[in-house]
């Protein structure tokens, strides 16, 4: 490895700890909360009166009592990660035809017009 791999080695390594370590140094003492809890807040904040929410989640109901952050979380990421698959699924989709359709008109370019064979 030449001295200047080594430096641009070390130079993005140096970014990488920067990256991970300045949000926890930005964000010392910060509270979060969930948007439903933001969301009930404001409308007690603008109506004056406490909000009742409409209805329970399902699951909740199912289980009659409240789901563990935890299982929220998880259910999360496999929603996130069963959309991430068919968005990748249909992009390779179009992908691949597109690279199909295009070698099928260049192969065809090339053959002359009475040895071509008609596509039905």
């Amino acid at each position: 490895m030449t001295a200047k791999n080594k430096k641009l080695i070390a130079i993005l390594l140096a970014i990488v700890v920067v990256m991970v370590v300045a949000p926890f140094l930005a964000l010392r003492g910060a509270e979060f909360g969930g948007s439903d809890d933001a969301g009930s807040v404001m409308v007690e904040e603008i109506k004056g009166e406490t909000y009742e929410p409409w209805f329970t989640p399902v699951l909740e109901n199912m289980i009659h009592g409240e789901i563990p952050g935890e299982i929220e979380s998880l259910i999360f990421c496999l929603q996130t990660g069963i959309g991430v698959g068919v968005i990748a699924f249909l992009m390779g989709r179009f992908y691949e035809r597109k690279k199909w359709e295009d070698g099928k008109t260049v192969a065809n370019a090339d053959v002359p017009d009475h040895v071509r064979v008609s596509e039905a």
